[in-house]
């Protein structure tokens, strides 16, 4: 199980060497899972949108203002939410591999469409 992001399926304005990675664990995901292919190995990857982390603290250097403008008027997803679907990915049948799953915000279009009260 592998956790992404949007932004492995997805580029942004100033974002490109996140994009970049992100779009690297796609990669490496869906090589595994060719690679695991006949073998009884699951390899899945849970994808996320806008999460309410210290993700944006870091991502603007401790400016936590700043950092608090990304989930203005949005109520974005929680660590919870991301936990709750990669246990319920992890807990199909033998038989059903949820490859990918793009989770996002109900109010998360895309990487740089969203709709905020």
């Amino acid at each position: 199980m592998n956790i992404g992001s949007i932004a492995g399926h997805e580029v942004y304005p100033n974002g490109a060497v996140y994009c970049a990675s992100k779009h690297a664990v796609t990669a490496i995901t869906r090589s595994l899972r060719m690679e695991s292919c006949g073998r009884g190995i699951k390899v899945s990857s849970v994808d996320p949108g806008l999460v309410n982390t210290e993700f944006s603290t870091v991502r603007f250097h401790g400016d936590s203002e700043r950092a608090d403008q990304a989930y203005l008027g949005i109520t974005p997803l929680l660590g919870a939410d991301v936990a709750e679907t990669v246990l319920w990915v992890a807990t199909r049948p033998a038989h059903v591999n949820l490859a990918e799953i793009l989770l996002l915000p109900t109010d998360q279009a895309s990487t740089t469409i969203s709709h905020r009260d």
